[in-house]
Order: structure tokens, then C-alpha cells, then sequence
């Protein structure tokens, strides 16, 4: 049987279930709202940060609280990503469902192999994650373990779903295999080029893309960048080779603007998760549309532009 008419064939069993109550999630992060959401497109959703919000730092709001008090199931990034508020959130929230080691606490970081791990970790090194880093959900590799993780989860709290749930975690890994063959074709163009960036927000995609840090913006992770640190960049010889500043939108555009004007490179500000408009609204949207920001700017420095 063909990947199609398995996918067809599971879709006609799911027409013949009755209709159940929504599946009510809460989601750390957009991007784990949205892979839900292509799992169960009913799902009653709510997000805690948006692309506009560094995830680290959230608070506990008293809506963010009763939402995870009545939501089936939590899914967040983990890894110490929300090591700041999501304990504070649970504890408040007092779901016994939804607390650790029980199925309705979802951590992505389970399931992918994270870069970067420190078997020793203090304060004097910035904000780093001993579990490694945590941004996963830009790892063209990793996402679909990930969602095959989540499908399977969603099935166990909602067993009555758990066919249909299958039958769209199948549709979606055949059209991210796709999508990843369409980038990797994409990364030729850009295997080798280094980039500056701030924080490690799009490190998983910038090394399966084949591209360098050339250097970071932050003197160390967390720590916002200092005019000190920023007039040290200057002298990196790495900065000769760099064809642009890479940063998420919801950074300070200073910082990159003023290495910009001194070393003409052009910025540029992407979103860090999924929006909630096209092309970005969806994981593939959003890895389409940061490379096609950095081919953009590969080709202008290429070019002599800016």
C-alpha cells in the first residue's frame, strides 16, 4: 500500500468516529502549538510566548495559569528553555496531570539529540542549558522524530483520536520529507558561507544548512551584547568572511545594526518561531523563509551589495 492511500484509508476510519470534545493543549511555544495543530486541527490551543517574546523569560500570568489547569496536555520545548516560569506555572496551576514524569507533559528535548550538552554549568558562563541547546524546532532532522514522539503521546491521552491522529502525523512527515529534499537541494548554494549571529536561536539550522558562526553578537549566552564586546567584534577576522547578521525578531536590532554600519553587512531579522501569517505559520513555512532571507543576503554580499 502506497504512503497516499495509507494516509486515505486512515481518513476514512477517522469520518466513522464519533465526535469527541476538543483536545484542550497548552503549548510553550508557537512552534509546538502549530505541530499540533497539523496533528489535531481541532485542538482547542494555548500558547503561552509568540515570536515576538524570547521564551526564556515569561511570566506566569494568572490566564496562563488557568490554562494550563484545565488543558489536557502541556507541550513545551524542555531542556531548561523554561526552566524560569514553567515550574512556577505548574506548581500554581495544579494539574495533576500535567506535572513531571506524568504522560501530559510533553518535552520536545526528550526526543532529539540536543548539541552542544555541558557536563558542568555555572552562572560565570551566561545562560547556557546543561541539556544542551535547546532550539530544536529548527532541526530539519530532528522535527520528525519529534512529531512521531507527540502523535503518539496525543494517542495515549486521547486513545479515541489516536487513529486520526496517526493518519495526519503521516500525511505530515511525507510532506516534510519533501520540503527537507527541497532544502538540502537549496543548501548547495549556501554550504560554507558564516553568518553573525545572537544567541544560538538557529544553530540546528544553520549547521545541517553547512553554514559557520562567524561570530556571536552575545559575549556570552543571555547576556545582552555590551558596547565592549561589540567593539572586540571588529577586530574577529572571521568578520571578513560573514555575508550577513542574523538575528530573531524579537532582539534588539541595535546591536546588529551597529556592527552593520561598521563593517557593511547587511541584517538580517527573521522570525525565531512560527507567526500567525503565511509563509511563516508552519514549521516548513518558517525554515522556507529563513533561508530564503540568508540566500537573499548570500547573493547581495556575494555581489558586492549590501
Amino acid at each position: 500500500m502506497t504512503l497516499r492511500n495509507a494516509v486515505a484509508a486512515l481518513l476514512l476510519i477517522v469520518t466513522a468516529v464519533p465526535a469527541q470534545a476538543q483536545l484542550r493543549v497548552f503549548a510553550c511555544e508557537p512552534e509546538w502549538a502549530a505541530l499540533v495543530r497539523a496533528l489535531v486541527p481541532d485542538a482547542e490551543l494555548t500558547t503561552a510566548t509568540s515570536h515576538l517574546q524570547d521564551p526564556h523569560y515569561i511570566e506566569a500570568r494568572p490566564s496562563l495559569i488557568a490554562a494550563v489547569r484545565r488543558a489536557d496536555i502541556a507541550v513545551c520545548t524542555g531542556a531548561s528553555l523554561e526552566a524560569g516560569w514553567l515550574p512556577m506555572l505548574l506548581q500554581r496551576a495544579s494539574n495533576p496531570d500535567i506535572q513531571a514524569g506524568r504522560p501530559g507533559l510533553f518535552f520536545a528535548a526528550d526526543h532529539a539529540q540536543l548539541h552542544a550538552p555541558h557536563d558542568h554549568v555555572d552562572r560565570s558562563m551566561g545562560d547556557v542549558h546543561p541539556e544542551g541547546n535547546p532550539h530544536v524546532h529548527l532541526s530539519p532532522d530532528q522535527l520528525p522524530e519529534i512529531a512521531r514522539a507527540l502523535a503518539k503521546r496525543l494517542g495515549e491521552i486521547e486513545p479515541e483520536r489516536a487513529v486520526a491522529i496517526q493518519g495526519r502525523y503521516i500525511r505530515w512527515r511525507g510532506d516534510w520529507n519533501g520540503l527537507r529534499a527541497e532544502w538540502r537541494a537549496r543548501a548547495e548554494a549556501l554550504r560554507g558561507q558564516s553568518v553573525v549571529v545572537q544567541h544560538s536561536n538557529f544553530g540546528y539550522l544553520l549547521r545541517w544548512l553547512g553554514v559557520e558562526t562567524a561570530a556571536d553578537l552575545e559575549p556570552k549566552p543571555g547576556l545582552p551584547p555590551s558596547a565592549s564586546h561589540l567593539s572586540q567584534l571588529l577586530a574577529n577576522p572571521d568578520l571578513e568572511d560573514a555575508s550577513a547578521i542574523l538575528i530573531a525578531s524579537y532582539q534588539d536590532s541595535q546591536p546588529a545594526e551597529w556592527l552593520a554600519d561598521r563593517t557593511g553587512l547587511p541584517v538580517v531579522v527573521v522570525p525565531g518561531t512560527v507567526t500567525g501569517e503565511a509563509p511563516t505559520e508552519t514549521l516548513g513555512g518558517l525554515i522556507s523563509e529563513i533561508m530564503r532571507q540568508v540566500e537573499l543576503a548570500v547573493t547581495g554580499a556575494s555581489d558586492g551589495g549590501v
